[in-house]
């Protein structure tokens, strides 16, 4: 049934000269025409409100939301009630969840609300992890390195500020691989020689870039058609540009026939080796005060790595949720699966080598049958 406009318009001018009662006698005579009206739980709930009678306020919201569980306005108002019988604390769960939910535009009239979710969820959030890091800190105390970055980034997810990364390959993700933002340096006892060849490889990088400047293609080229999503900005344009030596396990003669001891010391790496997919080495080039948007790569059963070779300045890399800079002679072993992004920071181009190795908790007889498995999918798709 639909209710008369005439009612619908004396509750509005109730409201608006915030007579509660009255209000409320009009929209429950309402409700009794149109029980599963949304607005008319809202209004209710409103009209309880200027009575002062939260917890009745609370009941008409729920009734709403138990109409529609998701609807933005309820949620955000029951938060706020409930911040008002309870706290902060008890609001700040459903505050969190009405965020999750915010209407894009949103309407001018509720930015003070929201406003004050995302202040109570700041404010509560971080409370809850100081209160976490107190009652943790003797057992933290005890930990490793290791252990002790795992469980801080566990900490910071539980308290809320921050999100679990997990490992999402476009082509394969293999299981039972924990999803680790950077790997420890241990694991690559090579580091110390490829770090230590810094010098030569720069060196020969810089020939490269005096004489085959223009061989260095962008790195994003989505075809015509193809959605670009986050890759507007960088598709088909040289703010990232790359040099293949390696190309999907192929060499690259010429380039290589440029670095020859780059070259030579990719032959002696323990690169990953799948014909048809790796090992691929590229300089990477990204220009001054340019961004590389938040991605994924293509499996977890590879690394890569990354060598800085040109840094004019501050340039940061996030995996996950750690975040660290470039620094000169220092190697970082990755997956690339994670979510991670780039910022060169600095006035001028940035440069990188980046090549991939097998995740080192795979067994060699893993990375054989793996090896196999990605041959077979593109043999099976090429008939």
């Amino acid at each position: 049934m639909t209710v008369p406009e005439a009612l619908l318009r004396d509750i509005q001018q109730a409201l608006g000269r915030r007579d509660g009662a009255a209000a409320l006698h009009l929209i429950d005579e309402a409700l009794g025409q149109a029980p599963g009206d949304i607005d008319l739980r809202l209004q209710k709930a409103m009209a309880l409100r200027l009575q002062g009678d939260l917890k009745g306020a609370l009941a008409a919201l729920d009734a709403a939301l138990d109409l529609e569980p998701y609807h933005f306005v309820a949620l955000l108002s029951k938060a706020a009630v409930v911040e008002r019988l309870s706290g902060p604390r008890k609001a700040w769960q459903i505050y969190r969840n009405a965020l999750k939910i915010l209407p894009d535009p949103l309407p001018s009239t509720l930015q003070p609300a929201v406003d004050r979710a995302r202040q109570v969820v700041e404010e509560t959030t971080d409370a809850l992890a100081a209160f976490l890091e107190d009652r943790s800190a003797p057992a933290r105390a005890r930990m490793d390195r290791t252990a002790g970055a795992r469980f801080d980034e566990g900490l910071q997810i539980y308290a809320g500020r921050t999100r679990n990364y997990p490992s999402e390959g476009i082509l394969l993700t293999y299981p039972r691989l924990p999803a680790i933002p950077f790997f420890d340096r241990e694991l690559f006892p090579w580091f110390p020689e490829l770090e230590a060849a810094t010098d030569m490889i720069r060196g020969e990088l810089e020939g490269v870039l005096a004489t085959m400047d223009a061989d260095f293609a962008p790195y994003i080229n989505v075809p015509p058609g193809a959605p670009v999503n986050q890759w507007e900005e960088l598709n088909q344009s040289r703010l990232w540009s790359s040099l293949f030596l390696w190309k999907d396990g192929e060499r690259q003669e010429e380039p290589c026939r440029r670095c020859p001891g780059t070259s030579a010391l990719l032959d002696r790496l323990p690169l990953a080796r799948q014909p048809g997919f790796a090992p691929t080495v590229i300089f990477s080039a990204l220009e001054a005060r340019t961004r590389i948007p938040a991605h994924t790569g293509s499996t977890n059963a590879r690394l890569l790595v990354h060598l800085p070779l040109i840094l004019p300045g501050p340039a940061r890399f996030r995996v996950g949720n750690e975040t660290r800079s470039w620094r000169m002679g220092e190697a970082w072993a990755f997956d690339d699966t994670i979510d991670h992004e780039a910022w060169n920071d600095a006035d001028a181009l940035r440069v990188i080598m980046i090549l991939d190795i097998w995740n080192p908790l795979l067994t060699e007889d893993e990375r054989e049958a793996i090896t196999a498995l990605m041959n077979a999918r593109n043999a099976f798709f090429s008939v």
